[in-house]
């Protein structure tokens, strides 16, 4: 222990008067590991502690705090009881000791063991011999800190004292300035209201103290280190003033006062602020300031050209509408609801009488905010606003007038009613059903389509509230609905025919199933061609067919719709087939991608999902196989590579949502066909039993994977070679690991290799199937990817193959729409993109650097490809290393290279201009040069980046800028419109 003793004395030395600073840090560790005790520690410090100097107290005391902060735990309770009145003794000596002594107690406020009746002491001892605000920032927030360790762990000893604590604390903060300490004060003040402290006389007072920084003005400075943004001051302030209603009588004035400030944000935080207090406020403490609050939130609405400033007001006044409908009556109360909503009538009810001037939709949002806070107050603004607006529209004749009127009439009644009724509650709107109906259906016979519209709408908001259209009323809107998609000539309003058409059909499934469904089939499978009065043309019936076609997917939104319309456009394909019709390419097609969408609609539906997996996909296989099959005569629009490029989403959306049984079992009736030329699962099977898509006789994974390669690398047909190397690909990329995954990728390695030798007649075919195989293996980080992309490398430099390796990368980094992506279940791997870029940047920019000068835009463009399709701050990071050979490819003749480079130079141009500084001359240079490009998109581009280019600091911009004014004074000619808007935009900017 002697030795213990000398080697704590030696510290203390060390640490006091040799000033080592890291000897605090050994004598904690001494501490913890039991070579001495706390109050040993404060014995070895005597006379540090009782010297003359200040400063050599200061440092004895700061090293037994520093020692402390790492041991508080493990303290004992008399050493708690100690160390605190000693620390309480300090706080009365030399200001220097004051920030070390805070240290300590902050440690000793953390104590576990910490007896009852020492945070009385300490706090008295703080308030009584600190004065806070004449502290350093750091001090300040330990005096803070020392509060806030105080609530959470000894709260009801500081309820104990009373209101002098809130005294205590309104003295401490006062005056503070430090944002990092305002969050620490206004979070003891959340803690003081929302946790019932005492308030007792000093309520103005707290108020006063916090309310000083309303609104909060703070603006972080550039790099804050703190991380302290100005909102996250507003929100816990905004907290504080909200968090108790004996508030309410000092801040309704301050914010009624700060809404006539010129400021916007100030606007916008009263509102806010307003919106928080009435959720919290009574209505009694509301009550007082009720018109002088309409009148601020009216005028702010009506008056401000900030959507925020409006959507603030929005807020507060439904917030306050709210609050007072909560308010319970009795006899002898007056009902603040019913008067405050008489004001917001009186004040806005006459616009609505008055559509064609501007203040119709401000009265209108007012309202409708107002009725939607509660069901009370939709009750009364309805009884008021709902008979005017019948009214007002029989009394005006104009259609533009009407459309207002409909359209204040929809805002009504697709208001969410439902959240605020009770059991027994019937919607507001029930008793205006018939007359908003008769309304509805008129306007949709009038002959504007912007009424029109308006009335589909108004009719899709009556449709999905409950009880607010009848039977017959649901019939009748099936009717109207089927004519304005199959005659109206106006898209705006065929379109908005169909979305109604969706959003009811889910709702009312029954009457368009017998009413539009039948329509749209006599369309579709419709002969009739001819010419003759009220029958459309026949470019005009293909229109119509096509729409047909997209309405039939668009009702299907209710697994009895989807057994309906299906068979429709199956049979549409089926007359394709025989060729017994006038469907067009386009309208198969669009049937095929009907069912696609269809698909995808019945998703989310276990009925319609095994549906489509036992009748769809079988008809459809079956259809295509008998086209393939066909012989001469006129073309099968089910062979078209378009029309099979539509029906394949079909199978991989329906697959993507199955259960996992059953579409297992569609996978092998699938194979079994695709292998073994098995069609007995077809419906109307008339196919040769003879019938074999492949011949070979091997095990069926490892036989199926090899057919595809063969058909890959062989098939001189672009659309089937290209599809037998994705579905290779995909089956590589989720084949488990392993030595048969090993055997197939060695055999199809060599097939690659041999058949893009220069003498090989397939090349085109081989170098598809390398593509897609190399997307597989880089996805799920197979070691044999990076062989496949060194291959795909060396093809940079090929006569015949060059530019299609280039391409290729863009293949390879982005999303493939059919095969190889998650909602196929491909297996894909985080950061993919970036691994590879990272594998593979170097490797591009040493064959750039080797290649004869003819193959260096092959590099060019597969860099760019492969930088597009980073994450930007990924780009942002690499960006400096790349510059050079990004400015290089920017002279590249190739226009594709152009387009893509500066597609990627763009992003980066608006969030890190600074980078260019260094090479502002050269990318001034070329991308002039590139805005009398040939192509468009190259010359609009150049000219955005050019604009950009202008967030660079004044003092590097502006020696260039009479040359860019006259340079660009030249595609204010351009004969492109797209291209002139550039031009005018980056020279004002200029």
């Amino acid at each position: 222990m002697v030795g213990d003793g000398a080697l704590l004395l030696g510290l203390v030395e060390e640490f006091v008067t040799g000033l080592q600073d890291s000897k605090a840090a050994d004598t904690a560790t001494g501490v913890k590991k039991g070579q001495f005790a706390v109050l040993e520690l404060v014995e070895a410090l005597g006379s540090s502690l009782t010297s003359s100097e200040p400063r050599t107290r200061g440092r004895g005391i700061q090293l037994l705090s520093q020692v402390l902060q790492q041991c508080c735990t493990s303290l004992s309770e008399k050493e708690v009881q100690v160390l605190t009145a000693f620390y309480e003794n300090r706080l009365k000596d030399h200001y220097v000791i004051t920030p070390h002594v805070l240290q300590g107690l902050k440690a000793l406020t953390l104590c576990p063991v910490l007896p009852t009746g020492l945070a009385i002491s300490i706090l008295k001892s703080l308030f009584q011999d600190v004065h806070v605000q004449s502290l350093m920032q750091t001090d300040r927030s330990c005096v803070y800190n020392i509060l806030i360790n105080l609530m959470e762990s000894r709260e009801e000893e500081l309820k104990g004292l009373g209101a002098d604590f809130v005294f205590g604390f309104v003295q401490a903060i006062d005056g503070e300035k430090d944002p990092r300490n305002l969050l620490l004060a206004f979070q003891i003040a959340q803690n003081i209201l929302y946790r019932n402290y005492e308030l007792g006389s000093f309520t103005e007072e707290l108020f006063e103290v916090t309310s000083c920084y309303f609104p909060i003005d703070f603006n972080p400075p550039p790099n804050d280190p703190h991380g302290i943004s100005r909102e996250e001051l507003i929100l816990s302030l905004r907290a504080v003033l909200s968090g108790t209603p004996r508030f309410a009588e000092f801040l309704l004035p301050l914010l009624i006062e700060k809404l006539d400030s010129d400021v916007q944000s100030s606007k916008l935080d009263s509102l806010q602020t307003l919106a928080a207090c009435a959720a919290g406020y009574g209505h009694k403490e509301l009550k007082e300031f009720l018109p002088s609050l309409w009148s601020s939130v009216r005028r702010e609405v009506f008056q401000t050209a900030s959507e925020k400033v409006e959507s603030a007001g929005l807020s507060a006044l439904r917030s306050i509408t709210a609050c007072l409908s909560c308010s319970v009556l009795d006899s002898d109360s007056e009902d603040s609801l019913n008067t405050f909503l008489d004001l917001v009538l009186k004040d806005c009810q006459h616009h609505l009488c008055e559509p064609d001037l501007k203040l119709v939709w401000p009265s209108t949002k007012l309202l409708q905010t107002a009725a939607s806070a509660s069901y009370r107050a939709s009750y009364k603004i309805t009884a008021a606003v709902v008979p005017l607006l019948l009214e007002q529209y029989n009394n005006h004749t104009q259609n533009a007038q009407r459309r207002t009127l409909v359209e204040v009439l929809q805002g009504f009644i697709q208001l969410p009613w439902g959240s605020h009724t009770e059991e027994g509650d019937e919607n507001p709107l029930t008793g205006y059903r018939q007359p908003l109906c008769a309304l509805v259906f008129s306007a949709l016979t009038e002959s504007s389509p912007a009424l029109q519209t308006a009335a589909i709408r108004t009719l899709t908001a009556l449709g999905t509230q409950p009880g607010l259209l009848s039977g017959e009323d649901i019939d009748l809107a099936a009717d109207h609905l089927t004519r304005l998609v199959l005659r109206e000539e106006e898209p705006q309003t065929c379109s908005a025919a169909m979305e109604a058409a969706g959003s009811l059909a889910r709702l009312h499934p029954t009457a368009f199933a017998s009413r539009m469904v039948p329509a749209l089939k006599q369309e579709i499978l419709s002969e009739a061609m001819e010419e003759c009065e009220g029958r459309p043309t026949a470019q005009s019936q293909q229109a119509l067919r096509q729409r047909s076609l997209k309405t039939l997917s668009t009702v299907s939104t209710h697994p009895s719709l989807v057994q309906e319309t299906v068979p429709i456009l199956l049979q549409a394909l089926s007359v394709s087939h025989k060729g017994s019709s006038s469907f067009e390419l386009e309208e198969v097609v669009s049937a095929c991608r009907s069912l696609q969408q269809i698909a995808e609609l019945a998703k989310d539906s276990e009925e319609s999902g095994r549906y489509f997996h036992q009748t769809v996909i079988p008809r459809l296989l079956g259809l295509a196989v008998q086209a393939s099959l066909q012989g001469g005569g006129a073309p099968n629009p089910l062979t078209e590579e378009r029309v099979l490029s539509a029906m394949v989403p079909i199978f991989s959306t329906a697959c993507g949502y199955l259960h996992t049984q059953l579409a297992a079992h569609t996978a092998s009736l699938v194979l079994s066909l695709f292998l073994d030329g098995d069609t007995s699962f077809l419906p109307e099977n008339n196919i040769p039993q003879q019938f074999h898509l492949l011949k070979m006789e091997v095990p069926n994974t490892d036989r199926l994977l090899s057919e595809l390669e063969e058909l890959s690398c062989s098939c001189v047909h672009p659309f089937t070679h290209t599809s037998a190397a994705k579905c290779f690909a995909g089956l590589v990329n989720k084949h488990p690991a392993g030595e048969q995954l090993d055997t197939i990728l060695k055999r199809s390695v060599k097939r690659i290799e041999s058949g893009l030798s220069s003498d090989s007649p397939n090349r085109i075919q081989v170098f598809t199937l390398l593509l897609w195989v190399s997307k597989a293996l880089l996805l799920r980080y197979h070691p044999l990817s990076t062989t496949l992309t060194d291959k795909l490398l060396s093809l940079l430099v090929d006569r015949e193959l060059g530019s299609l390796a280039a391409d290729g990368f863009a293949l390879l980094m982005n999303d493939s729409t059919d095969v190889l992506n998650r909602a196929c279940h491909a297996d894909v791997r985080m950061m993919y993109r970036q691994r590879f870029f990272t594998e593979t940047a170097p490797k591009l920019v040493l064959g750039f650097n080797c290649a004869p000068e003819e193959r260096k835009s092959s590099y060019l463009k597969a860099l760019s490809h492969i930088l597009n399709s980073l994450p930007r701050q990924v780009q942002i990071t690499e960006l400096p290393s790349l510059l050079p050979l990004l400015l290089e490819a920017l002279c590249c003749p190739d226009h594709g290279v152009q387009l893509s480079t500066i597609s990627c130079l763009h992003p980066l141009l608006l969030d890190t201009p600074q980078v260019m500084t260094s090479h502002l001359e050269t990318l001034l240079s070329r991308l002039l040069g590139l805005t009398a490009s040939p192509a468009m998109k190259v010359r609009v581009i150049s000219l955005q980046c050019l604009k950009a280019l202008t967030r660079l600091p004044e003092h590097v911009v502006l020696p260039s800028r009479p040359r860019m004014l006259r340079a660009l004074a030249v595609p204010l000619g351009d004969k492109k419109r797209l291209v002139r808007r550039e031009a005018v935009l980056a020279r004002g900017e200029w």
